[in-house]
């Protein structure tokens, strides 16, 4: 079977998170997940791995951390959620992603044996589109003998397909609310679900953030033993701007990540604090220079990635949440203010506060492009408008992405244009920008 039929059978499970149309919401369970990869052959023994859970920066602090590991010269396997603009980019080896006929032939050999335990009774339904991926990259990271795999959890972390592995370090990112209809409606439980991850005896990297997450972290951690290292050492002095040097590995390392905006170099010293954890305790060779050129070559697009079309400054970044957009705010700072005009290409998912992203967003433009995306979870074009009333910025809907990436061009003329608010928006903006800079190369 090809990679096109491949990838129409998998859209076809999306939206994962809902059933059809008046019909409960699905449930997962690991269970099910570990009777697919036990029929499969259990790829996930066969390596070790890093797990990585969290709200925002958990792809970052991935991305940096497996650029690290493949600088040191191992085979690394990273798996990440969701994708820009091919499920491929999800399942990389090293720096290369899955080739289309390696995806092709793991989605097939997965779906099929997942048909065949759903008419045998050995599962209750078919796999979601995130476990059948999950199961996927398992098998090819087991196909390739990877050193380790960095994996980022989807959502939440307890029931997460990704948690059935046992990792040798659990990695919390940033918590903040998110997804609240699944992980619940406040910071506590989200937390809660986030520390699923952990392991009765293992060990949990991360860093001192809100109040109530660092409460439910401790108490977690106690309650199962967990071993806590702080990443605190490897954060830079409050404001520090442009690289800078952190002590690790025993030398002074420079650190200078492509990766722009200051919350990111809280994700760079998780990925720090990680690469330390596994030389000092589970054997792994990284030397400072690997790890200094690990975090040059870090590729993680469409966070507050800059990209020029014609005599327009785009900047892509996927904050989809609120947090997420005061990093894109704070990021943003010093761009806007010597730039104009400023235009705002923007859309979201309905289950978003759009009202909260727009508040702390759209004041800071001259114009905001609303546009519709594709996907049946999208806040409606109407809804999107009326945000951007509350908050006195003017405002204009266009009927497609591709009509709001072509009137922000126009309308952003020698100043800088900024699409945000949802993956699927900047995942198809990202793809016109680099296939108009392509034809004029």
């Amino acid at each position: 079977m090809s990679y096109a039929a491949a990838i129409d059978q998998l859209n076809a499970l999306a939206p994962e998170l809902y059933g059809k149309p008046g019909m409960p919401r699905r449930k997962f369970s690991l269970a099910e997940v570990r009777t697919l990869l036990d029929a499969v052959g259990d790829p996930q023994l066969g390596f070790p791995s890093v797990l990585i859970a969290g709200t925002n920066g958990k792809g970052s602090t991935a991305a940096t951390l497996a650029s690290v590991l493949t600088a040191g010269g191992m085979r690394c396997g990273l798996y990440t959620s969701p994708h820009l603009e091919r499920p491929n980019e999800r399942i990389r080896v090293g720096r290369e992603e899955i080739a289309d006929d390696a995806f092709a032939r793991l989605y097939f050999r997965v779906h099929d044996m997942a048909q065949e335990l759903v008419l045998q009774g050995g599962l209750p339904q078919l796999p979601s589109y995130f476990e059948i991926l999950t199961a996927l990259a398992f098998l090819y990271f087991a196909e390739r003998k990877i050193d380790i795999a960095v994996l980022e959890v989807g959502m939440g972390g307890r029931l997460d397909a990704t948690n059935v592995v046992t990792p040798l370090l659990s990695i919390i990112t940033d918590i903040s609310l998110d997804h609240m209809e699944w992980l619940g409606t406040t910071i506590p439980a989200i937390t809660r679900e986030k520390a699923g991850i952990l392991r009765r005896g293992g060990t949990m990297i991360t860093l001192p953030q809100h109040p109530e997450a660092n409460q439910v972290l401790g108490e977690v951690a106690e309650e199962l033993d967990v071993r806590v290292v702080s990443a605190v050492p490897f954060v830079p002095a409050p404001g520090t701007r442009g690289p800078y040097s952190i002590e690790a590995l025993g030398a002074t390392v420079p650190v200078e990540s492509p990766l722009a905006g200051a919350h990111q170099q809280r994700n760079v010293a998780l990925a720090i604090a990680a690469a330390a954890e596994l030389v000092a305790n589970h054997g792994f060779f990284i030397t400072p220079a690997a790890l200094e050129e690990g975090i040059r070559g870090t590729s993680w697009p469409g966070r507050l990635e800059r990209l020029a079309n014609s005599d327009v400054e785009w900047i892509l970044d996927v904050a989809h949440n609120p947090a997420g957009a005061w990093a894109l705010r704070a990021g943003l700072h010093g761009i806007l203010e010597v730039r104009s005009p400023r235009v705002l290409v923007f859309s979201c998912l309905r289950d978003k506060p759009i009202a909260e992203m727009a508040q702390i967003l759209f004041p800071l433009f001259d114009q905001v492009i609303v546009a519709p995306i594709h996907t049946a979870r999208a806040a409606a074009v109407d809804e999107l408008l009326a945000a951007a009333r509350a908050t006195g910025t003017p405002a204009i809907a266009a009927e497609s992405v591709v009509g709001a990436v072509r009137s922000a061009q126009s309308r952003a003329a020698s100043g800088v244009a900024v699409a945000s608010g949802s993956v699927y928006l900047v995942g198809e903006v990202r793809t016109m920008l680099l296939a108009a800079k392509s034809e004029s190369s």
